[in-house]
């Protein structure tokens, strides 16, 4: 979130509480945008009868309407550099994707994996995942969802089981980087950490439960019966030999698009160097890209998941109460008692509650809060605490797959998925994420855990 609105004092602040002259004590403030956290999570849990973005807008708009946030407040809430990101990426990949781009991606990966969906499986969540820690997962499921949803279409298998797969994988990738997944790079800009330092502390385990993510997720899915090829031979034959059509491609625009895309993803590479937020290199990339395609910006527009990017808007808002009335500077505060002295148990209770907590609120202000609460237990221990930081690392980014709002990779591709006739709804999507965040979480952190306590990484 980034704008460190710790611990406001109990002040008034407008809305319905102002209007009746009802003045509340900070912890009655703090219970109250509780509340309306856990109405707006239900809302999206009814997703039966509420979209998620409306429930998202409901949930934002009480805060301001009820006064647990100021409308300053809850507009400095919403983390700009992920709303930026999100809707730079979305502009140059619908324009690659008007290019024809993914039409000849996923006609090589079909002749690549022979058709065969394990090997489909594999290959495209290995993909999914060295991207995502590359690149920030967010933009890879923009890109590789719409590749996975054409191939999926061409063999003709359910696509739901795949996708799911390929944001599993996603999440758990990014967790290896500094760059990978937005609470890495918040951990590194606070505590000072490198990309070599992740790359040493936390990619192993990563690495790990990458793994073993994608072995429960090959069980879950042949256990469904995903795994069986559906096309007959001749069809599968047909496929493989098959040319894409040139009617659909676009290789001036294709050419141009590509070119926009790669200089995006060594920006993004460059960018912690460079001064400039992920966010504001997709803005400026996808507008040069506009510039220069001869689309018309109208078109472009209309093609942006403006749901996905309200649903975020209205997330962070109510997000936003939580933390402006001191709800997880109190959670963080409770950690450190808990923890006293003891790092080894911390490494754990940091672990396990901030892999709690990402799966169910957007992990990029958690990890926030934290961090400012790690850098004063640094202040008082030193480096003696060095292993929380890689704890709540693995906990925040792992934790992610837990629920369909546990990161943002997952609900933009739910969202991709709806505009292609496919509906990831709120528990489809735990059926396959809970096991696999539970798994991965556990087996990371509590190596993690032994390599420190055990085998004395101190």
């Amino acid at each position: 979130m980034g704008h460190g609105v710790h611990g406001q004092g109990a002040e008034q602040v407008g809305g319905i509480l102002h209007a009746f002259n009802l003045h509340l004590t900070k912890s009655e403030l703090a219970e109250l945008s509780v509340l309306l956290f856990l109405f707006t999570y239900a809302m999206i849990l009814l997703e039966k009868f509420f979209h998620r973005t409306i429930a998202a807008l409901v949930g934002a708009s009480l805060t301001l309407v009820v006064g647990v946030i100021t409308p300053e407040k809850a507009w400095e809430a919403i983390d700009q550099n992920t709303i930026l990101l999100l809707f730079g990426m979305m502009n140059i990949v619908t324009v690659m994707g008007k290019s024809g781009f993914f039409h000849i991606v996923a006609a090589k990966a079909v002749k690549f994996t022979k058709g065969s969906p394990t090997r489909v499986l594999w290959v495209f969540s290995l993909l999914t995942a060295v991207f995502s820690a590359f690149l920030d997962n967010v933009t890879t499921v923009l890109f590789m969802a719409p590749v996975m949803i054409n191939i999926a279409e061409k063999l003709r298998l359910n696509p739901i089981p795949y996708l799911i797969a390929i944001v599993l994988a996603s999440n758990t990738g990014g967790t290896a980087t500094l760059i990978g997944d937005p609470p890495n790079i918040i951990i590194g800009s606070i505590a000072g950490k490198t990309f070599n330092d992740f790359l040493i502390e936390v990619a192993p385990y990563a690495i790990i439960a990458f793994i073993l993510g994608l072995m429960v997720m090959h069980l879950m899915m042949a256990k469904g019966g995903f795994l069986k090829s559906q096309a007959t031979e001749e069809e599968l034959r047909e496929i493989l030999s098959g040319e894409v059509d040139e009617e659909l491609l676009d290789r001036k625009l294709m050419k141009k698009s590509v070119i926009v895309f790669l200089i995006t993803i060594i920006l993004f590479i460059l960018g912690h160097n460079l001064g400039l937020e992920p966010g504001v290199i997709a803005l400026f990339m996808a507008t040069l890209l506009a510039l220069i395609s001869g689309l018309s910006p109208a078109w472009i527009l209309e093609r942006v998941e403006w749901t996905t990017l309200i649903f975020f808007m209205g997330l962070f808002m109510v997000v936003g109460a939580l933390e402006v009335n001191g709800v997880f500077e109190a959670a963080a505060n409770w950690l450190i008692r808990e923890i006293g002295e003891n790092i080894h148990a911390g490494i754990l209770i940091v672990g396990f509650v901030s892999a709690l907590i990402s799966g169910f609120v957007d992990n990029i202000p958690f990890t926030m809060s934290m961090a400012y609460v790690l850098k004063g237990m640094e202040a008082q221990m030193g480096s003696v605490m060095d292993p929380l930081w890689w704890s709540l690392s693995l906990g925040a980014c792992l934790g992610g797959n837990l629920t369909l709002i546990g990161a943002s990779a997952n609900i933009v591709t739910a969202d991709i998925a709806e505009r292609n006739g496919y509906k990831i709804d709120f528990f489809r999507f735990m059926k396959y994420g809970t096991p696999v965040a539970a798994v991965t979480v556990i087996v990371a952190l509590l190596l993690f855990y032994l390599e420190h306590a055990v085998f004395g990484g101190f």
